[in-house]
């Protein structure tokens, strides 16, 4: 941009200061530009450190100790008294996010490489924003990352009218809820029903879909469907949900068809955790030619650029996963690409192989071609699996439900994806990332060590088993 503009001009402007607008404006800091910042949320870090990975994963953590601890005795272990302080494992959350959130907020407000403007922003030309105290803002390049919000939607009746909890406000509780009714069965509304289950909440899951964790397999969704009602969770799918009202003062009442029937369940609160949606709202996209796509998100190219060449979009704004470590490398490669970088330098955010792990217990995780996918793309694979309950160290762990899945490509046994449902499996599942990643197949896997007794051996035997079945694989 030309200095000659009455507005304040910068090389690169971010719009949102989480993992996406973060990490784009550090990229082009490093590469001598000069870079704004716009962030109007009360506090900065975006989703990930404020109201998301960072406070459920204690908080689910915490559960997970104290679930343990509950089922302690048959390890002979005799603790007498097992409680949960609520206001104590709130402090500590509120320490660990400001633990992330300072270094953030230090980074950012570092006036020797960004310029903070704490403020939301609109759009009222191509290269210009205004913020809104008046201000304007001029940027040759722009970076749209201001993530997403929680979707309320209008077509479930009475939800837009009722109080209603999200997860920001479960992810803050100092005290236990008595009962809560979950709608949703995505990973927010999974983890965070069984969170309340075991610190003590009476909980109520309601989902529309079959199973719960829909874009799974229904394999996997069942494990942990069994898993919630074993652990005393009034679990619900295939529903219609045809009301929901408040009940008195601070009660809720839902109604809704399951299996030919009308059922109604009352609890103290309601929690909707039916998904977030792109934060675009206010933004005035059209006005500087950047298109959405059907489903609402800012469209881009494999570079991260907007219909607008020039600007640019980063993180759950775009997705097409809500997911940190995509956010990251989406911001950074818009930042190289917006100031020249050479193409052979750099490359697209890869969309595969998809790494997904959701925190339940027993927590779920994936990477690679799923089966499903390959038999709607009509690939020809080979797959095997093999159960926890039949597996020494999780046999000795007490934690014998699920099982792990491998899927190789039939003529060499390259590896095409994984699916681990059991203990540990968000560690587990990247015993296959760097595989996956080098196209290595079941035989260059099975030449690896694997130590015994250890969760990561049971990955051998499926590997085994589809080995047996390869005519060309041959060991080295």
């Amino acid at each position: 941009m030309s200095k000659s503009t009455r507005h304040p001009s910068f090389d690169f402007v971010v719009l949102g200061g989480g993992s996406a607008g973060f990490n784009a404006a550090r990229v082009a800091a490093d590469l001598g530009k000069t870079v704004a910042i716009i962030d109007g949320a009360p506090q900065l870090g975006g989703l990930c450190i404020l109201k998301g990975c960072m406070p459920s994963k204690t908080l689910l953590h915490a559960a997970e100790l104290l679930h343990h601890a509950r089922d302690s005795a048959r390890f002979g272990l005799r603790i007498p008294k097992v409680e949960l302080d609520m206001k104590v494992l709130h402090a500590w959350k509120k320490q660990v996010i400001a633990d992330f959130a300072g270094y953030r907020d230090r980074a950012v407000a570092n006036p020797d490489r960004f310029s903070l403007f704490r403020s939301h922003a609109r759009f009222v030309d191509q290269h210009t924003v205004e913020l809104t105290d008046g201000r304007r803002i001029a940027g040759q390049f722009f970076l749209i990352a201001t993530g997403s919000k929680v979707s309320v939607p209008s077509a479930i009746p009475g939800l837009c009218t009722t109080p209603h909890w999200t997860s920001d406000n479960v992810l803050d509780l100092d005290f236990i809820p008595r009962s809560v009714i979950v709608l949703g069965g995505g990973i927010v509304a999974c983890e965070l029903a069984q969170f309340l289950t075991r610190i003590g909440s009476k909980v109520t899951l309601i989902q529309r879909s079959k199973n719960i964790l829909r874009d799974h397999s229904t394999a996997a969704s069942e494990v942990v469907q069994q898993a919630f009602r074993d652990e005393g969770i009034d679990l619900h799918t295939d529903t219609r949900i045809t009301a929901i009202r408040a009940r008195g003062r601070t009660g809720t009442e839902v109604a809704f068809e399951s299996a030919g029937r009308l059922l109604v369940r009352r609890a103290d609160h309601l929690f909707n955790a039916l998904g977030r949606e792109p934060n675009v709202e206010g933004l005035a996209l059209a006005t500087a030619g950047v298109r959405l796509t059907p489903s609402g998100r800012v469209r881009t190219d494999r570079w991260q650029r907007t219909t607008t060449p020039h600007i640019y979009a980063g993180g759950d704004v775009c997705g097409p996963h809500d997911i940190v470590h995509l956010a990251v490398a989406q911001g950074e490669l818009a930042a190289r690409h917006a100031f020249g970088v050479p193409k052979n330098q750099l490359r697209p955010v890869a969309k595969a192989p998809l790494l997904s792990v959701v925190f339940t217990d027993p927590p779920l995780a994936t990477i690679g071609a799923q089966e499903s996918e390959l038999i709607a793309q009509k690939r020809p694979y080979l797959a095997a699996s093999y159960p926890f309950d039949d597996h020494g160290k999780s046999i000795l762990m007490g934690q014998t439900r699920g099982y792990v899945k491998v899927i190789a490509e039939p003529v060499r046994g390259r590896i095409l994806g994984a699916e681990i449902i059991g203990p540990q499996a968000g560690e587990l599942i990247h015993c296959f990332a760097g595989p996956l990643t080098l196209r290595a197949t079941v035989g260059d896997l099975l030449r690896a060590p694997w130590y015994h007794p250890t969760l990561a051996e049971i990955l051998t035997y499926p590997l085994e088993e589809i080995a047996e079945k390869l005519s060309t694989v041959r060991p080295t």
